[in-house]
């Protein structure tokens, strides 16, 4: 086991796609999957009936949560005895599971991913055909060739692209894996600084930036905010880390009464949930921000436009966007999201002079239908270079890395 690397969670896994003949094992009776004699791989060779503690996922690009159970799944050779007491030489491998609402959810072409985790646990995941998630499933555990029938086993999960980054940490969490990451070194320098509380994000992100004086914005710029983005996650883990186990170890009693203050502790639970969810979003924003000044480009952050709507970044900016007698051809806008799901369609509605819209992500493998909706709707993605390996090489044709948007709004700006 190393750690920063996939094996740090998992032995093995195995992904394929499900045929009618598994979707219909998954929804009936029979509860077994036949023909799986490459899981020996990661589960072993079963020694009687084996059984494997089970947490199961159903993922949609449409629910923000998943479907999860917990189940026992039981891994056998059902030749076995036969062998033993009549020397017959042959092997049957099977694999037990009882119905849950996860495998009645399941469909023909959708993903399945048998894990085992450290721990011998198994992490059972289905992911609905053509969404993002299964893409990004497959992008995360380098496994993109799924057309042969059986299982697609990977047993060796240190290689480069087993590496966990800033990309790969979000899909891990994303199927329930909390992913730990920090940087102690840092720790008492932050704690001192910030009073030993979190800062504005505008702040926590001048500081991430700080730590890595050695970046030049204007050398490489997709490099640079891929760089301060992934210093920041890994600053706020470890701030986070202790500031929560700090709280913890406060505890949640009511205060003079031998009672545990439930509401004290989701409230707590709430908010550190809260802050994870808008602060990275924001860290984006903010570390573009000093992308665009570095390179000389002119922009609004955040101006009203139409219908009180606010795009995240206007150029060159927010006076000439309602000046009617600027060119309309001349105006870009630049929606910010960290992840995309379908909050990518309120971008569509900011800006009304701007007929195509950019949007900036930092979201992995996005399914080539959804892709094909934003070029239909006149989206165009942006993301920093270092994340289109994870699109299909058709879908590369199209993105814009950082650089080229820059080199875009530049053009525009130098046209004046």
């Amino acid at each position: 086991m190393k750690r920063g690397y996939l094996s740090e969670y998992f032995e093995g896994v195995a992904v394929k796609r499900l045929s009618c003949v598994e979707a219909d094992v998954l929804h009936s009776n029979q509860h077994e999957f036949n023909g799986v004699e490459g899981l020996r791989t990661i589960l072993g060779e079963p020694d009687g009936k084996v059984r494997y503690d089970a947490r199961l996922l159903y993922l949609t690009d449409q629910d923000a949560d998943p479907i999860m159970e917990d189940a026992v799944f039981t891994w056998y050779d059902a030749r076995q005895r036969a062998r033993i007491e009549r020397n017959v030489q042959r092997w049957e491998y099977r694999l037990y599971f009882p119905t849950t609402n996860v495998s009645l959810n399941a469909a023909v072409g959708d993903l399945l991913v048998i894990a085992k985790r450290q721990d011998g646990g198994l992490l059972v995941i289905i992911a609905e055909n053509g969404s993002s998630i299964a893409r990004q499933i497959e992008w995360l555990f380098g496994l993109n060739d799924l057309t042969h029938p059986g299982f697609s086993i990977k047993a060796e999960l240190e290689t480069e692209q087993d590496r966990i980054g800033f990309a790969s940490r979000f899909v891990l969490e994303s199927i329930g894996i909390a992913v730990e990451a920090s940087e102690e070194t840092f720790l008492e320098e932050m704690l001192h600084k910030f009073d030993g509380k979190f800062p504005t994000t505008r702040s926590f992100s001048e500081y991430a930036r700080s730590t890595l004086p050695e970046i030049r914005p204007r050398d490489n710029p997709d490099a640079a905010l891929m760089a301060w983005m992934e210093r920041e996650e890994i600053l706020f883990r470890t701030m986070e880390r202790y500031l929560i186990a700090d709280r913890l170890s406060a505890g949640f009693n009511v205060q003079g009464q031998r009672k545990v203050d439930v509401d004290g502790f989701l409230t707590f639970s709430l908010s550190v949930q809260n802050r994870r969810k808008s602060r990275v979003g924001l860290a984006l924003e903010n570390h573009l921000e000093v992308l665009l000044m570095a390179n000389g480009v002119r922009y609004s952050r955040t101006a009203a436009t139409e219908n009180k709507s606010k795009p995240d970044f206007l150029f060159p900016g927010v006076i000439e966007y309602h000046d009617r007698a600027f060119l309309a051809a001349h105006l870009t806008m630049l929606g910010v999201k960290s992840t995309c799901k379908d909050r990518w369609r309120q971008v569509l509605s900011e800006a009304d002079r701007i007929s195509e819209k950019h949007l900036l992500t930092l979201e992995t493998a996005i399914s080539q239908r959804q892709t094909d909706e934003m070029r239909s709707k006149g989206l165009q993605l942006v993301l920093p270079q270092k994340l289109h390996g994870s699109y299909t090489a058709s879908q590369q044709t199209w993105l814009l890395d950082i650089t080229q948007f820059l080199s875009v709004v530049l053009g525009k700006q130098d046209a004046k």
